[in-house]
C-alpha cells in the first residue's frame, strides 16, 4: 500500500487549532487517571476517540501521544497500556487488532534540515494483526492482515499478511501456516 507523504509546520497553526489541542490534551489526562474496565474509563475512552473508536474496543491507560483526532480504531481491538500514539500523519487500526503493552506507533518524524518540521506517513495495522510488546512501527508501515510484529520489533517496512517479523529491522522470519495445516 502507497501512502502518501504530507509536511507540517506546527508553528503554524490556528486559535481553534491550538484550542483543539490543548482540550485533546485535558481528555488525555482525563483518561489517564481512570481505572481501567470501569465506567468511567469507557467514558473516558469514547471522548478521547469519539466516532473513531469501534464497538467493543479496550484501550488501557496510560496512553501516550498526540493527535487522537487522527486514531482510528476497529471493532474489538485491544491496546494495552502504555502504548505511544504520535498520530500526525494517521492511525489506522482494523477490528480485531492487538496492541500489547509499550508499543510505539509512529506517524511523524522530523526533517533533517527543517527540524521543527514534520514529515507525517500514516501507519495501519490490519485486521487480526499482533503487535508485541515494546515494539515500534514507523511512518508509512502497514501491518498485514493476520500479522505478528514480535516484541521489540522495530518495523521500518511493510509487513506481509500472515508473516511474522522479528528484530531490528525487522526481517521476515516465519510464514504462518493456514489454521488447521
Amino acid at each position: 500500500m502507497i501512502m502518501e507523504e504530507f509536511r507540517v509546520d506546527p508553528r503554524v497553526t490556528t486559535p481553534e487549532a491550538q484550542a483543539a489541542y490543548i482540550e485533546q490534551g485535558r481528555k488525555l489526562f482525563a483518561f489517564n487517571q481512570t481505572v481501567p474496565f470501569t465506567p468511567e474509563n469507557i467514558e473516558a475512552t469514547k471522548a478521547l476517540f469519539g466516532e473513531n473508536l469501534g464497538e467493543g474496543a479496550i484501550v488501557q491507560p496510560p496512553l501516550k501521544g498526540v493527535c487522537f483526532d487522527m486514531v482510528h480504531i476497529g471493532k474489538n481491538v485491544m491496546i494495552m497500556p502504555d502504548c505511544l500514539m504520535m498520530s500526525r500523519g494517521g492511525i489506522t487500526i482494523e477490528d480485531g487488532a492487538m496492541i500489547a503493552a509499550n508499543v510505539q506507533l509512529i506517524s511523524n518524524n522530523h526533517d533533517l534540515y527543517e527540524r521543527q518540521i514534520l514529515i507525517c506517513k500514516p501507519v495501519r495495522i490490519c485486521k487480526n494483526a499482533w503487535v508485541g510488546a515494546g515494539a515500534t512501527i514507523l511512518p508509512g508501515v502497514t501491518v498485514g492482515e493476520n500479522a505478528v510484529v514480535a516484541a521489540a520489533a522495530v518495523v521500518t517496512k511493510d509487513v506481509p499478511a500472515n508473516t511474522i517479523v522479528a528484530g531490528n529491522p525487522a526481517k521476515v522470519i516465519k510464514t504462518i501456516p493456514p489454521k488447521g495445516v
